[in-house]
């Protein structure tokens, strides 16, 4: 395995974090619904995460509802000074664990108080405003009203920093004519790649760029070149294709998920691998 320090540091919000950071999605139960099978192994997670150095998580009270912000509580509080927990609101569950829009500016004020009330804390680090497009896509429209009621929130001294999550370009400057963007988060990947001249834009501009599902969509083809590069790397797929993240930007911060610590671990070398131009070469044409 080729190594490097690959990971780095950038800047989320007014804090320097390590760009390998950790996704609290898994921690919950299927379908994101419900508590953990195993609520110890999920805490046992979120203190490796930190022993390993991992100061930045990406975290929604949405996500159970209420389950991964109340475990990162009981694992976590009182919070390490240098950590930086990143919530979502604009969305609440269905009790068929359907995933509901919740945009109003009466909908996410109740949401930064639950998000408050179940990390215990009387401010949030980074509040992203999640915006109901697909699933894997955003859609345009304006979000003018939900971003105002988030500012306002801001304002009130409950919100430190703001950030946007599957959001268009056009939504990015409409909301940054709002109030200052600290982070984007949307769906981008080795074969995902709509969000080229977005990720360069905002390097530009010195803010952070948070992709999701690094694995998603993928084509029989395209898995087969990721796992053959992976082999000669003697790495595994998922750890390829994220430091393949952490070689295209430096702006770019990572949240793999997972509710092993076995896997957690893993993930966390993809920081230590660096990619050969040859390879590199290679992974452009899953594309």
């Amino acid at each position: 395995m080729s190594k490097a320090d690959n990971a780095g540091k950038f800047l989320l919000g007014d804090r320097t974090v390590n760009r390998m950071g950790y996704g609290a999605m898994q921690l919950a139960g299927p379908q994101v619904f419900g508590p953990p099978k195993d609520p110890a192994a999920a805490i046992a997670v979120l203190r490796e995460a930190l022993a390993a150095g991992v100061n930045h998580i990406d975290t929604a009270d949405f996500y159970g509802p209420h389950v991964t912000n109340q475990l990162i509580r009981e694992a976590l509080h009182p919070y390490a000074d240098d950590l930086v927990i990143v919530t979502k609101v604009g969305a609440v569950r269905g009790a068929d664990a359907s995933w509901n829009p919740a945009q109003s500016s009466a909908e996410l004020t109740r949401a930064v108080h639950d998000n408050l009330r179940n990390l215990g804390v009387e401010v949030l680090d980074v509040v992203n405003l999640r915006v109901m497009g697909d699933v894997h896509a955003p859609a345009e429209g304006s979000i003018k009203e939900s971003f105002t009621a988030l500012a306002e929130l801001q304002r009130q001294g409950l919100i430190r920093h703001l950030g946007l999550s599957n959001v268009t370009a056009s939504q990015v400057k409409e909301a940054q004519g709002i109030a200052k963007v600290a982070c984007v988060q949307n769906h981008y990947n080795l074969t995902h790649r709509d969000d080229e001249h977005l990720i360069a834009e905002l390097g530009r501009q010195g803010i952070a760029y948070v992709p999701f599902f690094p694995l998603g969509g993928f084509t029989p083809l395209q898995s087969e070149t990721l796992s053959a590069v992976a082999a000669r790397l003697e790495a595994s797929p998922l750890c390829v294709a994220l430091a393949w993240l952490l070689q295209r930007a430096p702006n770019i911060l990572l949240i793999p998920g997972t509710s092993s610590v076995a896997h957690l671990r893993e993930n966390l070398t993809a920081s230590e691998l660096r990619i050969p131009t040859q390879m590199l070469a290679e992974l452009e044409h899953m594309a």
